[in-house]
């Protein structure tokens, strides 16, 4: 997995509440091997009509979003289902980080074991980020997960992640690479485990 240090990209707006999984990918493009890539399906619903015809209204057709790796949405993104697929959607289109007020605790757990950073702010702060002027000038936004800040132009404002996740974002490690980092803490337990309960070692038969 890439490691996530810092981010500096275009963000594309979204302000909408209650994004949810079913939403981010509908269930029927879930049918597909992933390795055709899900990016295609992200939103799909909402970013094209009933024919297929992209809606020009909508913030992720808006040409000036075009290669944005940021999304700023609304509250509880990413609710619903555990599909996750919906990540996969987000990673293939090109998302990197996604900045809300809250999320779905399924979907946040996803997003990180696939290299999404969900960046949770406040209300206020949300507010202040989709309303800046400088987003809607195309002027990259930063995302530095190390001291937990995202700026655009004047607009600097602090977000909350698991530590645990930060960690596994930083470093670009997945659930296995987490435990590996701790091999010598659990050699060290074994060992003084084995002298406290000898008897709990497994017995090896002789061939």
């Amino acid at each position: 997995m890439r490691p996530f240090i810092t981010l500096t990209a275009l963000a594309c707006r979204l302000p909408i509440a209650g994004i949810d999984t079913d939403q981010l990918i509908p269930a029927r493009f879930m049918r597909r091997p992933r390795s055709e890539g899900y990016g295609n399906f992200l939103l799909h619903d909402l970013r094209f009509d009933a024919d297929g015809r992209a809606r020009p209204d909508f913030p992720l057709n808006d040409p000036d979003n075009a290669g944005c790796e940021i999304i700023v949405a609304g509250r509880n993104f990413g609710g619903g289902s555990s599909r996750e697929a919906a990540v996969y959607a987000l990673a293939d289109y090109g998302i990197r980080a996604v900045i809300a007020p809250s999320f779905g605790d399924i979907f946040a757990s996803n997003a990180v074991k696939n290299g999404v950073l969900v960046a949770e702010v406040s209300e206020a702060d949300s507010h202040r980020l989709l309303e800046a002027e400088d987003l809607a000038g195309q002027r990259p936004l930063t995302i530095d997960l190390a001291t937990q800040t995202i700026a655009v132009g004047n607009v600097v404002v602090s977000f909350a992640i698991d530590p645990v996740w930060k960690k596994q974002l930083i470093n670009g490690w997945d659930d296995i690479d987490m435990t590996r980092s701790e091999s010598a803490r659990i050699a060290r337990f074994m060992e003084a485990d084995e002298r406290r309960r000898p008897w709990m070692r497994p017995v090896v038969p002789h061939s």
